[in-house]
């Protein structure tokens, strides 16, 4: 493999730790980068860590040190509606090709909104959402559309035995007061006051279950370049009741790798033209899967050199069955059949 260099802004979070792994398995240059001097982080040349290099938001100098030489950064730094500007600007300055993992809406939104001039300008591409959250349903998505000439509804099941957050997640909680939204009749609208709800029924071993509408970037991110009256986002109570408790304990490791044995399943819908097709993703570690999605996708942008930049969500940018099928990640795919999952409940 060509000597790579990839910037890891946020590499002493929880994620950013599994996608400094997950880079260095592939045998790239990682340049660690935290956003501001801690002590938990150590020294900027610590043995442990390996050097690292710390350059605050506010700071474009020295984002500008830090990112200068690199081939791409992935920023894993949230709450991204503080982060993602200034770390897409400096990418830009540097050229360097842009990733994150947000799953703020109000973020990814404003990214692809943004920058997509200047990144077809620079040929640069800038790729939020490349997660658990936004990338992997978006995929799905466009996997069971295609083929489909009209599009009714796509309907985003995501079930989780628990949710230990972690710090970056409970800030961004704090931070994104801003309201969701969802694609109803065409357009992105507000979510509703009262969000809806219903049963979901996912397949075992989590069965049917209680869920409510959470809408994350993936609503974003498909919407994006799947026409539908609807898409909307749902999730089981449990991890929800986790998210407000708050002493809910951060993740656990049980691996050697670093992951927890927390499970997922992601089950997408979509119906149109008279048809209706159905696709599941399921694995352990929402955190930990998110490190070889958004580092398959960096990889495969610095290494094949795009025709052009510019602002994307993942499905614009891969083909989703090709793209699976080089995954290491631990994530399991398979369709499940034509029948609509949910049930609303009034």
């Amino acid at each position: 493999m060509a000597n790579y260099t990839i910037a890891v802004y946020g590499f002493t979070g929880h994620t950013g730790g599994f996608v400094v792994s997950e880079l260095e398995r592939r045998g790239v240059v990682v340049r660690r980068i935290a956003r501001r001097r801690s002590t938990e982080a150590g020294s900027e040349n610590d043995g442990e860590l390996g050097p690292w290099a710390s350059a605050s938001c506010d700071d474009p100098d020295a984002l500008d040190r830090a990112l200068e030489g690199t081939d791409a950064v992935i920023n894993c730094a949230g709450p991204f509606l503080d982060t993602a500007p200034a770390v897409v600007e400096a990418a830009l300055r540097a050229g360097a090709h842009y990733f994150d993992i947000a799953a703020e809406q109000r973020s990814v939104r404003s990214t692809l909104a943004t920058y997509g001039p200047e990144a077809t300008d620079r040929g640069i591409v800038v790729l939020p959402a490349m997660a658990f959250y936004g990338g992997l349903a978006d995929l799905l998505a466009s996997q069971i559309c295609a083929g489909l000439p009209v599009i009714d509804e796509i309907l985003i099941g995501v079930a989780l035995n628990y949710w230990h957050p972690t710090a970056g997640t409970r800030r961004t909680g704090e931070r994104n007061t801003a309201r969701r939204a969802v694609i109803s009749g065409g357009r992105l609208t507000p979510l509703p006051s009262v969000p809806a709800k219903g049963r979901w029924q996912f397949p075992l071993p989590f069965g049917e279950l209680p869920v409510a509408s959470v809408p994350l970037s993936e609503v974003i991110t498909i919407s994006r370049h799947i026409r539908a009256s609807r898409i909307e986002s749902f999730m089981n109570e449990a991890p929800l009741n986790d998210l407000r408790k708050i002493d809910t304990p951060p993740p656990t490791s049980v691996e050697p790798n670093g992951r927890s044995n927390q499970q997922f399943l992601m089950d997408v819908y979509a119906a149109g033209s008279g048809r209706s097709r159905r696709v599941i993703a399921s694995g352990n570690d929402i955190y930990a899967v998110s490190a070889p999605l958004v580092v398959e996708a960096c990889m495969r942008i610095v290494s094949e050199r795009p025709k052009k930049g510019g602002a994307f969500a993942p499905a614009e940018l891969f083909d989703p069955q090709d793209f699976f099928a080089a995954l290491n990640s631990g994530i399991r795919v398979k369709s499940s059949g034509e029948s609509c999952p949910f049930t609303p409940v009034q």
